[in-house]
């Protein structure tokens, strides 16, 4: 111990000294930043008529404040790293050598002085894949120069906290199973965990994957999806400084709450944060021109939890009904416009020339921007042969005139007409203060806008991650590969499904994205311990479910006759837990259950003495995830994790969605499950 004691004190020393020097340069490049600005003002209005002096000290200025923002990031860097600045070691006789070779891994690279061989490698760095990849004998790494082939003499795993070394330990083996057995047993938390110290052989591979465009990860609950995309997302910006950056990527997540939960992993992993939300909000703000509200998927989930699905919500996403709507829009290019003449002061076109023009030049725009090609065309035949430009006032004239030969441009009132002509209810003739859309007809009024009005897609997106992939249906794929044509990283677990039936969306993703899609299983699960993943497993009837031998309690039942007792029994364990318990959370199956049940436990709370901050309540609208005990929904609490779960379901309940929603609130445990059971009805009522 004493050698790893005297090298770390050697590192923490050398990092020591290059935050006492970036903090002096931070503060000299704070005064230049001062001067620059007493200077700009005390002389602007005597530098030269031309701007150029006054160009060159923006310049300056702004090269100076990015300069000093470099810094603040390496400082802030350099701080955690004073924390814990490695985590592994690795002792590598290249071929044709004598003597190994020794890499320290960290969470960035540290060179004692600009230029110098690092002393700490960053864990995306080529070489760290050695840590990750291989045990001890033969190996190799691929380096800028080629493939780097030798000998592993000998690993080491550390763990460093608040600087003092806890451990070192010697290992011949990827990850010892000893050391990530304490990482997945410690005390859960508020914020999900960056994994760079226990990254698994089969997780390095699909990190450190750059050649597939788009990756689908299929992986169980609790296999490290979420944490293995966003290392991935990591590695990538590492990687291609040059053509990504933290604003090109976005993370399509599930519920703001979740985007709180894992926004600091890439900021911790030395990134700047990315851009999350769910696609139900990008859909909205598509729509807001048309509809002033829409549901979201949350909304139709509790109609089925509640009895009251048509069927419609899956005739409406299908394919089949994708190709009735692009057929619609074929038919409503002639049945749409309503071609008359057109006078600009002494210049004149007939319906028939705009006709012409309409159908035969401009056909490669859609519809419902034709009109505008074949206006700019005529207006600027007018101005070049007048040599005059038409003022504002005679241009929207103009294009009122235009606008006025589409029957009509509304997309609430196109979409409502071919809902009839297809035997469905039409839309209810509302004005737009008064429009809002069922979530069944959220996405296929997208659809069809985007074919009328254009794909609109986003091109500052270069990198796209879906999470909960199996919750999104065939034409909402559709519509995001519209929109985004980018490498994509989509993961979720089919078990998981938030509907009637489970659905594999790789089977069909293909036909989609192209054939060449990579497709990945992670089938080893992590965050729960035996009993509670075998519990888990029970109810989906998995079979290919791999377990990471962590023991714990067995999962425990509680069989109520009301919610009331329910309730009782969940306030006097989580009381007596409290004091060595993190996080843990009551899932129910509807909103109102758990709405309701959380204002009953507030008076619990206060009954049995137990602080009121430990206990929060998670809605559709809640962004925080807090410590204590949370209250909450099944669909609410996907992909989140607690130390403690209690799992409260209607005893009589037996449906299909209602055993998934069991699974995904048994997969949300990691050390303590216990299944509540009572005689609430489903609407939260007692029996």
């Amino acid at each position: 111990m004493e050698e790893h004691q005297k090298f770390l004190d050697t590192v923490l020393a050398l990092i020591g000294q290059q935050l006492d020097k970036l903090k002096s340069r931070i503060a000299e490049g704070e005064k230049e930043i001062e001067a620059m600005h007493e200077y700009y003002w005390e002389n602007y209005t005597e530098m030269d008529e031309y701007g150029y002096e006054n160009f060159d000290n923006q310049q300056a200025l702004l090269n100076q404040i990015n300069a000093n923002a470099r810094q603040h990031n390496m400082h802030s860097r350099y701080k955690k790293m004073m924390d814990s600045p490695y985590f592994g070691r690795v002792d590598f006789i290249y071929e044709d050598e004598d003597e190994p070779e020794t890499f320290y891994i960290g969470i960035g690279t540290f060179s004692p002085e600009k230029g110098s061989v690092p002393l700490i490698y960053d864990w995306r760095a080529p070489v760290s894949s050695l840590f990750y990849d291989y045990d001890s004998g033969e190996a190799s790494y691929e380096a800028p120069g080629g493939q780097m082939r030798g000998e592993i003499t000998s690993k080491w795993q550390y763990k460093i906290r608040r600087g003092k070394l806890v451990y070192a330990v010697e290992s011949d083996v990827k990850i010892d199973d000893d050391v990530l057995r304490e990482e997945l047993s410690g005390c859960g938390d508020t914020k999900l965990k960056n994994i760079i110290r226990t990254i698994q052989k089969e997780q390095n591979e699909i990190i450190r994957n750059t050649r597939d465009r788009i990756m689908v990860i299929q992986g169980v609950a609790g296999s490290g999806k979420t944490s293995v995309a966003l290392h991935r997302i990591a590695y990538l910006l590492y990687h291609d400084r040059k053509n990504l950056r933290s604003e090109n990527v976005l993370i399509l997540s599930p519920n703001s709450v979740f985007s709180d939960y894992i926004s600091h992993v890439l900021p911790e992993l030395g990134e700047e944060p990315i851009r999350e939300m769910s696609l139900d909000t990008f859909a909205y703000r598509r729509l807001k021109d048309t509809v002033n509200d829409c549901e979201d998927r949350y909304d139709r989930l509790e109609r089925l939890l509640a009895g009251g699905d048509d069927g419609s919500f899956q005739e409406k996403q299908s394919r089949e009904f994708m190709d009735s709507l692009y057929g619609y829009v074929m038919q409503l290019e002639a049945e749409l416009m309503d071609f008359s003449n057109v006078s600009i002061k002494s210049f004149h076109r007939s319906a028939q020339e705009i006709q012409t023009l309409f159908y035969e030049k401009f056909t490669e725009y859609p519809l419902l921007t034709r009109m505008d090609a074949v206006r700019e065309y005529i207006v600027d035949e007018y101005e070049t042969l007048t040599g005059k430009e038409l003022s504002q006032e005679e241009s929207d004239r103009v294009r009122i005139l235009f606008d006025g030969m589409y029957e009509t441009k509304d997309i609430y009132i196109l979409y409502s007409r071919f809902l009839e002509e297809q035997g469905y209810t039409a839309l209810p003739h509302r004005r737009y203060e008064q429009r809002k859309l069922s979530y069944e007809d959220v996405y296929p009024m997208l659809y069809l806008k985007l074919i009328l009005t254009g794909s609109g897609r986003d091109t500052s997106i270069r990198h796209l991650v879906i999470d909960e992939m199996q919750d999104y249906t065939y034409l909402q794929y559709e519509i995001l590969s519209m929109l985004f044509d980018c490498p994509m990283t989509i993961l979720g677990d089919k078990a998981q499904t938030m509907d009637t039936a489970l659905q594999d969306v790789t089977k069909f993703l293909p036909s989609i994205f192209g054939k060449n899609i990579r497709k990945i299983g992670m089938n080893k699960s992590y965050r729960n311990t035996q009993p509670i993943a075998a519990y888990a497993a029970s109810l989906t009837k998995a079979e290919d479910i791999e377990l990471f031998a962590r023991d714990g309690e067995a999962v425990s039942c509680n069989m109520a006759s009301d919610r009331r007792d329910t309730l009782e029994f969940i306030a006097e364990d989580f009381r007596q837990h409290a004091g060595n318990t993190e996080t843990a959370a009551v899932l129910f199956l509807t909103e109102k259950e758990a709405k309701d049940a959380y204002k009953t436990l507030k008076e619990l709370f206060a009954q049995q003495g137990i602080s009121g901050e430990l206990l929060s309540y998670i809605d559709r609208d809640s962004s925080r995830f807090c410590t204590g005990l949370t209250v909450t929904t099944f669909y609410l609490a996907k992909g989140l994790e607690f130390e403690t779960v209690y799992a409260v379901t209607d005893a009589k309940r037996r449906d299909t969605l209602t055993t998934q929603a069991r699974y995904i609130m048994a997969t949300r445990a990691m050390h303590r499950l216990c299944v509540c059971e009572d005689s609430a009805m489903p609407d939260g009522k007692d029996s």
